[in-house]
Parts: C-alpha cells; structure tokens; sequence
C-alpha cells in the first residue's frame, strides 16, 4: 500500500467516525475500540482567574472506549 493509498484509507475511517458521530451513533473498530457521543448537561463552573461563577451550555462529547485487546497489548 503506498503512502497516498494509506492516507486515503486512514482518513475514509475518521469520516466514518465523524458521520457516525453528527447521527448520534456510535463507531466500532475491532481489536482497537469504541467512539460514542455522550451529552453533557448544562453545569456552573468557576473562573479560576476572578472566582466568578459561570454557566457552561449542554454540549455533546466524543468519547473513546478501548477494547481489551488494546488494553492488554498496553501493559502486556
């Protein structure tokens, strides 16, 4: 596989995952793991700088779960 066949393919996954991600659903790869959306819900936070309270909107997260085989090959 050359170097432009390679970036193709690598990038062809991560717009799978980002479509996968705007339709709330989740992506799977096997042996590496799983991407998800989480909602964050509305929350106070503080200015750490002047100690001012602030509301920080409801937002979605990205979230990555790695599969066991990772996890193993990492403190294996």
């Amino acid at each position: 596989m050359t170097k432009v066949q390679s970036k193709a393919a690598v990038e062809a996954v991560f717009a799978a995952v980002i479509a996968a991600a705007k339709s709330g659903g989740e992506t799977s790869i096997p042996g590496f793991g799983k991407f998800k959306v989480k909602d964050m819900p509305e929350r106070e936070a503080r200015n750490p700088a002047t100690g001012a309270t602030i509301k920080v909107a409801a937002a979605k997260k990205l979230t990555f779960a790695p599969a066991k085989a990772l996890k193993d090959a990492l403190n294996g």
